[in-house]
């Protein structure tokens, strides 16, 4: 995973915004482990979202959760840019 242009994305944002050094950042890395505080961690999401173009619904990633992973994050991103139009699919086959 470590390999992915989702993580390597957000690895280059935490890097180089929020001066995390990559020694710390791996898929495995809890969002709460990076050293941002809460305003930082929350600024962090939302530069993730302006780099991938997508919004993150809150009820599927809250930085503020426990446990939430890098790895989490990538997946939810994936499945955010992959799933645009599903909302649209669903309500066309309600």
């Amino acid at each position: 995973m470590s390999s992915s242009p989702t993580f390597n994305s957000i690895a280059t944002i935490l890097e180089a915004d929020f001066k995390v050094d990559r020694s710390a950042i791996s898929p495995a890395t809890v969002l709460t482990d990076l050293g941002l505080d809460s305003l930082a961690l929350m600024e962090f999401v939302f530069a993730v979202e302006d780099a991938f173009h997508l919004r993150i619904p809150e009820d599927r990633l809250d930085p503020r959760e426990a446990g939430i992973t890098l790895q989490r994050l990538c997946e939810v991103i994936d499945t955010e840019s992959s799933g645009a139009a599903s909302p649209a699919a669903e309500t066309a086959h309600a």
